[in-house]
């Protein structure tokens, strides 16, 4: 019997196209760069922001408009505002809130500039880095954001504090969005840069201490890496022998390639001004050292500014 899967993301613009202008013999190349999130993991991000009724709530990325209209269903519309930048999708969403009575404030802004009021509650199905300081201007004395920390599946929930700031933690719990953007579309992707780490040999060429991995789809070791060293770029690949060979990629000029048999150790060229695969290894050992990685259940603490420390035991790290 065939099974339906309904919560899941789908992927609704790429670059500039957007699928309800997409044609049959459309193939779009690019980065995802709106998508109509899960709607189990909407839920679960509402359930996080411990919402009650009264409160206000800022939905950061309409999307298709569903997170927005389970808010205005069950606290009315009047509490409810939902932002995006691309103004198509805040036009699309009204539409169908309309057309089933709802009549949330829909607003067309860049969510990490000023923002059209004042909240209890900020919750975010895109991701930031740092964090935007008007959001914690909008949010009310007491009040609590809940987002994602861009490019790693990490959500942060945190309360107001006095000072401006706020102060929660990291979940166990995980999730990824969209990174926040400005324009029509993000950075172009380190194409050159990866045609030139396929084929060179690197400044410095060894043996890794661990098999290649796939670390987009290894949540924890992306999320820790992606706080240590942010920006990084991958791309994996494995041939019908289980030969693997990963690329890491930086707008800085570095980066590593290795390649090797699935469980061996593989070899590593690594070049510009960093060594990215020797920072990867270090977390790698660090893991098996501590047992896990400590970016997962650490504290929280978000300045006036928006920079965000994280803390567990021993181990700090900054996102500014």
């Amino acid at each position: 019997m065939r099974r339906a899967y309904s919560d899941i993301s789908l992927v609704t613009r790429v670059g500039p196209l957007h699928v309800d202008h997409a044609g049959p013999g459309d193939h779009p190349e690019g980065r995802p760069t709106s998508s109509s999130t899960l709607p189990g993991l909407v839920v679960n991000m509402f359930r996080h922001a411990d919402i009650h009724d009264g409160m206000a709530v800022l939905d950061v990325g309409v999307g298709s408009g569903y997170g927005a209209a389970l808010l205005a269903q069950r606290l009315g519309d009047d509490q409810v505002t939902s932002i995006d930048v691309d103004p198509y999708l805040t036009k699309v969403a009204t539409e169908r809130l309309a057309e089933i009575g709802l009549w949330p404030a829909i607003v067309t802004c860049d969510a990490t500039g000023p923002l059209p009021g004042e909240y209890d509650r900020i919750v975010a199905t895109v991701s930031v880095r740092p964090l935007p300081p008007s959001w914690l201007v909008a949010l009310r004395p007491e009040g609590r954001l809940v987002t994602t920390i861009a490019n790693a599946m990490v959500i942060v929930v945190a309360d107001k504090t006095e000072d401006g700031g706020a102060v929660g933690r990291v979940l166990w719990d995980r999730a990824g969005f969209m990174a926040t953007r400005a324009g029509v579309d993000y950075e172009p992707a380190l194409d050159g840069l990866a045609d030139r780490a396929s084929a060179q040999d690197g400044e410095q060429i060894g043996p890794g201490r661990y098999p290649v991995t796939d670390v987009r789809e290894a949540w924890e070791l992306a999320s820790m890496l992606e706080v240590t060293a942010p920006g990084i770029e991958h791309r994996f690949n494995e041939d019908r022998d289980g030969l693997r060979t990963a690329l890491m990629l930086h707008r800085d000029g570095s980066w590593a390639r290795a390649t090797g048999q699935r469980g061996d150790a593989p070899l590593v060229h690594q070049g510009g001004p960093r060594r990215l695969w020797d920072i990867l290894d270090e977390i790698r050992q660090q893991w098996l050292i501590e047992g896990s990685l400590p970016v997962y259940g650490s504290k929280v603490l978000i300045s006036p500014s928006g920079e965000i420390t994280l803390s567990r035991g021993r181990w700090r790290a900054t996102i500014a």
